[in-house]
């Protein structure tokens, strides 16, 4: 624009500088889902149809365990699935009914949440880690009608947890189950040890139920099937105390699963031969690991849980080329025993960035998309960039706005939209997006144009790329799992001798976070923090219960004017302390 001189000026005035135009509102969007190459069937149904159609004899994964070698192909993947479908059918399973998972990484978690699909029900994914009141809320939250779960899991047995929860459960005939604690709750199957459980049916005894039932009624409940369906239901650690359920559609959760091997940039050519130990209870890990592998026609070898030595042990044995896991795995398996005697020259699709990658045998300079920006809610990735972008491209960003997605800034006290490059609070809606929290309506969830509202800051810049610049709120994320304070610190004020409390998380070289609990003691007692992690123990998942105990006069825990701990404060003086 040219320069206009102010009026009555004369020749010779310096000339008046154009009105700069307003820099750009903080909202951008990605292009139309009609856009995104690669997408198939947006049902669980349909993604799994399709890849057996493609890849029938193709193997897709593999459990070894000490005993056996377990080896399902893609068509057999499919049976099975059905073969669940047609048990819980059987059972009167109804469409939008409820299944609980409880299980490891196992081929039945896989065939389970598959056959609940099938059937036209809704997969719960159900953490392991769970102690019993945890469990126990995740059963009632849920809603579940029926539950399979895997009988002995480390360290957990989970018919007696559930016998300890429900005695009813223990003295029902199977499917027969009447219960005031889990009132929907009618049949449970184990994976595992058959014995005289009362309500608790065998593996094969539940999977002969359905044998009668004719496989052409199973494709058609899979065909009844709409991507609006609900599909599946995990559950997240959010600002409140307990684990918030999050309802994902069929097209939501499909669509990550097409999508991942597009941003992993696979291919049946590849021969991809995933390996991970990470719980399928995570919604991150089913995107990146099932999605990436069935979506390209690979192989997943499976870890139940997690043992770095048999991680090593298992990637050679296998001939592994895509190992994906947690930061601080890859530095307990370069710790591992074995290190410098496995032959890992498979690994191909290995991140430059981590310890593999440094593996004598390992000649891997693959990039994975790392730069990606997700949630639960949003059943995974909302932004992100594929592997092997080069970094004048990414720049450190969280990656750019997927097809279908819009992100906008917003100031976290007005709501309003920041000018582009203004830090504010991350907010997204799109095709992924969650159908809604359990039992909590949908217009308190989103704001009124539609977007969720992350609770975590960063800001857009000129080119539309994502900079996330940590949590407005206190959610600890560590190990790649969310801790919720409030939920350690009502555990801990459970404890006696603890007259104040507040849970932090102080930044960790290979876990992100680890969780600290600071605590006051009643000045007549004496505490150690041997006994506050074992009592936490007994009542928190393992990945909860705080790696740190930090004692504190109650005059150093800083409290704002309205008598609210003030958590930065506290989280820098517990971390000088640490480091003291």
């Amino acid at each position: 624009m040219d320069a206009k001189p102010t009026s009555g000026s004369g020749p010779g005035s310096a000339p008046v500088p154009a009105p700069l135009s307003a820099p750009a509102p903080s909202i951008v969007s990605g292009l139309p889902l009609a856009a995104e190459p690669g997408l198939g069937t947006l049902t669980l149904p349909g993604f799994l149809r399709e890849v057996t159609a493609e890849y029938g004899e193709r193997e897709a994964l593999v459990h070894r365990t000490p005993e056996d070698v377990t080896r399902w192909s893609y068509s057999e993947l499919w049976d099975r699935a059905v073969e669940v479908a047609c048990a819980l059918r059987a059972c009167g399973l109804g469409k939008g009914e409820r299944v609980g998972v409880l299980m490891t990484n196992r081929p039945e978690w896989i065939a389970s949440v598959f056959g609940a699909s099938l059937a036209g029900g809704v997969a719960v994914a159900l953490s392991t880690f769970s102690t019993p009141a945890e469990l126990e809320h995740l059963l009632r939250a849920s809603c579940v009608s029926m539950l399979l779960f895997e009988r002995n899991v480390p360290k957990k047995d989970f018919a007696a947890v559930l016998t300890g929860l429900e005695p009813e459960i223990g003295k029902a005939a199977p499917g027969a189950l009447r219960s005031l604690s889990f009132p929907f709750l009618r049949r449970l199957a184990a994976v595992g040890e058959a014995g005289p459980d009362g309500a608790i049916e065998g593996w094969a005894a539940f999977l002969a139920r359905g044998h009668d039932v004719p496989r052409e009624l199973v494709e058609a409940t899979a065909a009844a099937v709409l991507p609006s369906d609900p599909a599946a239901l995990f559950f997240s650690s959010g600002s409140t105390s307990k684990p918030k359920g999050v309802l994902n559609a069929h097209r939501g959760v499909a669509i990550q699963l097409w999508r991942f091997g597009r941003m992993y940039g696979f291919g049946p050519e590849d021969g991809v031969r995933s390996w991970t130990a990470n719980g399928f209870f995570w919604s991150g890990n089913v995107g990146m690991v099932l999605g990436a592998t069935f979506s390209s026609g690979g192989t997943v070898v499976l870890q139940q849980s997690f043992n770095a030595a048999e991680a090593l042990e298992l990637m050679e044995a296998e001939r592994v080329n895509c190992p994906i896991a947690w930061p601080h795995q890859w530095a307990q398996l370069e710790a591992a025993p074995n290190w410098g005697e496995v032959d890992l020259s498979g690994l191909r699709f290995v991140d430059q960035g981590t310890a593999l990658a440094r593996h004598p045998t390992v000649s891997s300079t693959w990039s994975e998309p790392g730069h990606a920006f997700g949630t639960t809610e949003t059943f995974t990735i909302a932004t992100c960039f594929p592997a092997g972008t080069p970094e004048n491209v990414h720049g450190g960003s969280m990656g750019e706005a997927l097809p279908g997605v819009t992100l906008k800034i917003v100031d976290p006290l007005s709501g309003g939209v920041v000018p582009r490059g203004e830090r504010g609070e991350i907010c997204v809606k799109g095709p992924t997006l969650m159908m809604g929290y359990l039992g909590q309506p949908l217009d308190e969830t989103l704001d009124d144009e539609g977007f969720f509202r992350t609770g975590d800051g960063g800001h857009l810049d000129g080119a539309g790329r994502l900079f996330w610049e940590g949590r407005l709120t206190d959610i600890i994320k560590t190990g790649g799992a969310n801790v919720s304070p409030r939920e350690v610190d009502e555990a801990i004020a459970g404890h006696p001798g603890v007259k104040v409390t507040q849970t932090v998380g102080v930044p960790h070289e290979t876990l992100g976070e680890v969780v600290v609990a600071c605590v006051v003691p009643h000045a007549d007692g004496s505490l150690g923090a041997a006994e506050i992690r074992a009592f936490l123990r007994e009542r928190l998942a393992s990945y909860k219960v705080p790696r740190h105990v930090v004692f504190l006069r109650e005059d150093e825990v800083a409290l704002t004017g309205s008598a609210k701990i003030k958590t930065s404060e506290l989280r820098d003086l517990v971390a000088a302390r640490l480091r003291a």
